[in-house]
């Protein structure tokens, strides 16, 4: 759609809002930025855009003159589509657009999307290092941090795009035609906005949605959801780190392999890699699977995956400190996630859990404590909850804390040499920080100041 002269109303005033208001105004658009928060202060949202903007500020109430003329309104991944602000516009016959479908409007390159509930901005980190291994045109966007539509300007016929693309941002897509594109793994999440399973799990399948004949689904075999999903596909592409598959990426022992039906090849040795943990194995197989299928010789995958080092937040090593070794797992912001930090963990370990409530249950987080936790510190909004479900799994070595800081106290008053405190909270972070990042950042800090 040419956007030139249009008004298109953009809502929201995070990263999302001023990256779809910004790549607007650059292709010519007339933009309205609104904001259903009336505390907002107008200037502090206008010091985001740069100097020359010409876009309109409107907070508060979304009036009947914001919507006269109004030809597309384009909604940042924390507004749901089933949200009253949502409805004015379908109910005023105008399309609505989130920001991937923006930034895919202006895309003239080949774009690889992936998803999941665990493990995408390791992987997209991953894949967007070995793409630029192979061709300097790469770009890496999306829910990992980096806006599209600030980068899809950029793009060429011979660039490539790798996007990490979360349940929410899905929501909003109607065109969004990746070439490659990867399910990692499905387990309860977000279900505050998504309600129930299946929707959430028909959202995250949506990502092949206008995948064409010559396209490519990277999938799961160990998780059986994405194993059925897979028969109604054209072309999956799978990954186990549990079967020898005919076809795909799989672990044999502790070497990842590829086989295109007839010939194997060897990608890497586990032990040869810097990432560690049988979850960092099936990021690597999934990139791996990525790559492959995208035109990318072995030796580059083998290549950049032998120098990768991982990513901020995700089982990051701190420091030691008085022979305790310290991790921060900001990123586990479910339970699922948080597990497989815990299955990583070959220490006595003091956990550092809780956060914003996301509806979560957190039985099986539980059962993963066996053998490996000895003390839990318990802080922000879930706090009582995984608590009562702790105690109803006879694990009843757990204090309270009223904040971060006060955590990391209490865990590294407790801790013993040769033992680990893992900051891996199975919840988001909404209620106590701005971002699971500003909560690892600030451990970071305290777990510093120790």
């Amino acid at each position: 759609m040419n956007l030139e002269g249009k008004k298109v109303v953009v809502v929201g005033t995070g990263v999302s809002g001023i990256g779809s208001a910004g790549l607007l105004e650059r292709v010519g658009a007339r933009v309205v930025i609104y904001d259903g928060n009336g505390k907002l202060d107008k200037n502090a949202v206008l010091a985001k855009l740069p100097t020359e903007t010409e876009a309109e500020i409107v907070i508060g109430e979304l009036t009947d003159d914001v919507l006269c003329e109004t030809e597309l309104a384009v909604i940042s991944p924390g507004v749901p589509i089933d949200s009253p602000v949502v409805r004015r516009f379908e109910e005023a016959k105008i399309p609505v657009w989130g920001e991937i479908e923006l930034a895919y409007n202006y895309e003239k390159g080949t774009v690889y999307a992936i998803t999941g509930t665990n493990g995408k901005t390791t992987t997209t980190t991953l894949v967007g290092e070995i793409m630029r291994a192979f061709n300097e045109k790469t770009f890496v966007v999306g829910n990992i941090g980096t806006s599209y539509t600030g980068e899809t300007l950029k793009t060429s016929a011979d660039s490539v795009t790798v996007a990490e693309i979360s349940s929410f941002q899905l929501e909003s897509t109607h065109d969004f035609a990746p070439k490659g594109t990867a399910i990692l793994n499905i387990t309860p999440d977000h279900l505050d906005r998504h309600y129930t399973m299946e929707n959430y799990i028909a959202v995250k399948e949506s990502i092949t949605r206008n995948q064409g004949s010559d396209g490519f689904c990277v999938l799961n075999y160990d998780d059986e959801v994405l194993r059925e999903f897979g028969k109604t596909l054209q072309n999956p592409i799978y990954f186990s780190r549990k079967v020898e598959l005919e076809r795909g990426v799989y672990l044999d022992g502790t070497m990842i392999k590829y086989v295109d039906g007839t010939k194997i090849t060897d990608i890497i040795d586990v032990n040869d890699m810097f990432i560690f943990g049988s979850h960092n194995y099936e990021n690597v197989m999934a990139a791996a699977a990525i790559a492959i299928n995208a035109g990318v010789p072995a030796k580059v995958i083998t290549d950049t995956v032998k120098n990768f080092k991982g990513v901020e937040h995700r089982i990051e090593f701190v420091r030691e400190k008085d022979g305790v070794v310290y991790y921060n797992d900001s990123k586990g912001t479910n339970p699922d996630s948080s597990i497989k930090a815990l299955e990583a963990m070959s220490r006595p370990t003091l956990l550092i859990a809780g956060g914003y409530d996301k509806h979560s249950e957190f039985d099986g987080f539980l059962d993963a404590f066996e053998g490996k936790v000895k003390l839990m510190a318990l802080i922000g909004a879930t706090a009582p909850q995984i608590e009562k479900t702790a105690l109803a799994h006879g694990f009843d070595r757990i204090l309270r804390a009223e904040s971060l800081e006060e955590a990391v106290k209490i865990c590294s008053e407790h801790a013993k040499s040769g033992d680990a405190v893992l900051l891996s909270p199975a919840c988001a972070s909404w209620d106590m920080f701005k971002s699971y990042e500003e909560r690892g950042r600030l451990f970071k800090e305290y777990v510093g100041r120790l």
